[in-house]
């Protein structure tokens, strides 16, 4: 069963555990449940979609290979990309593999100045530390766009350049806000257990969730920290830091119509969890993983208030969690305000309803039934209706994108 906790009533001081008799949960208010329907086929582990702010129906595919790929409104891919990466980025593995091009965001204002930003895995630098594993970068490109979208690597502007200790736990999401900020999700580095203590550590940006302006310059920065951060004042903190105690969100989400930031963070040996991300929430990783103390975890902050998710699987139900998007389309007026997640491995996706911080339990809307496709991230379109990413059996093999829809 998959447990849904209200936010604020559950915000606990310390380890969980103590009041876990007292807590109680919104009525059940059901989900629909899903169909889906293929919409394009003979990708590479696609792991982003977004549609063009240009009313043509094209859509650039994302690929954890390093390739954006211009699909049309007919599911016809582009054979040529229209960006490739691959020059730039660390060699990626030919098995498991968590490290490529991992996040994507357009810029708000992406029709009129061709702006775009990316998360990848890049070779080493130089002033690294001995034997870490690569250097992520986060980047500004700028694409030109018209009958065809191109874009020449030479635009690259790197904001952020931060040397990873292992090849796992990268986090990866982009997101811009409604108050037009770049929201970025960092895991922890790895590897298990969170050996060097970074989501605790307010000095160290992995583990957290950040938050940068990119309309500016400032501090011989190519960003600037927005003032209302909540940890700008304190000495101690990087004050790019938006939320900490975080393992590994690889998938966040605004909800275009509240605004609210929603992150599914991949858990360590026992429970995957959804979190409603708040300026300056600590979500307890990794004294605890999830609404669990972690045996294997460092003792917390004195005086730390953990924030609990919103909701949580145990790992009989599936292994990592991939975050999706509140549905605020048209065309499925039962799915509305509806919050949808998966499992990457089990391939279950869940439905739960949000009124503030108060949550339903999650509901089962689609099982798969044999199969082999693999839920790696959730798509929003300009009209709200709501695409998935899948990896078809295998980890870097072939992919597919998926049109949700309601049930008959």
């Amino acid at each position: 069963m998959v447990k849904c906790k209200s936010l604020s009533q559950w915000t606990r001081i310390g380890l969980v555990g103590l009041l876990s008799s007292f807590l109680w949960l919104v009525p059940q208010v059901h989900a629909q449940k899903l169909e889906l329907k293929l919409l394009a086929s003979g990708l590479t582990a696609p792991i982003h979609l977004e549609e063009l702010p240009d009313a043509s129906g094209r859509f650039l595919v994302v690929q954890q290979d390093g390739l954006v790929k211009l699909m049309g409104a007919d599911g016809s891919v582009q054979p040529a990309p229209v960006m490739d990466l691959r020059s730039r980025m660390l060699p990626l593995a030919n098995d498991f593999e968590e490290r490529g091009l991992l996040g994507f965001a357009l810029h708000p204002q992406f029709a009129k100045n061709g702006r775009f930003f990316v998360s990848y895995s890049a070779p080493l630098r130089d002033a690294a530390p001995q034997n870490w594993n690569y250097t992520r970068r986060i980047s500004e490109f700028t694409a030109k766009t018209g009958n065809t979208v191109s874009v020449d690597l030479q635009t690259e502007r790197v904001l952020l350049a931060l040397d990873w200790p292992s090849r796992k736990h990268n986090g990866g999401a982009m997101a811009f806000g409604p108050d037009g900020m770049l929201y970025l999700s960092l895991g922890d580095g790895g590897a298990a257990n969170d050996p060097h203590g970074n989501s605790q550590n307010m000095a160290a940006l992995l583990g957290k969730i950040i938050r940068i302006d990119v309309r500016r310059s400032e501090g011989g920065e190519p960003y600037a920290i927005p003032a209302d951060n909540p940890f700008v004042d304190n000495p101690k903190a990087a004050p790019e830091i938006w939320a900490t105690g975080l393992r590994n969100v690889w998938r966040m989400s605004f909800d275009r119509k509240t605004g609210q930031l929603y992150a599914g963070d991949v858990g360590q040996n026992a429970y995957e969890e959804v979190d409603l991300i708040v300026k300056g929430g600590n979500y307890g990783w990794n004294p605890r993983e999830g609404l669990h103390a972690f045996d294997k975890g460092k003792p917390g902050t004195a005086g730390a208030v953990y924030i609990d998710p919103i909701a949580e699987y145990p790992h009989d139900q599936g292994v990592s969690v991939t975050g999706g998007f509140v549905y605020r389309g048209g065309k499925w007026p039962s799915l509305q305000g509806v919050y949808l997640y998966a499992d990457y491995a089990f391939g279950t996706i869940w439905g739960l309803r949000c009124n503030g911080d108060r949550c339903t339990p999650s509901e089962v809307v689609w099982q798969r039934q044999g199969g082999k496709s693999m839920w790696s991230s959730f798509g929003e379109l300009n009209n709200g209706e709501l695409v998935l990413c899948a990896f078809d059996g295998t980890e870097s093999g072939p992919g597919s994108l998926w049109m949700i829809q309601a049930a008959e």
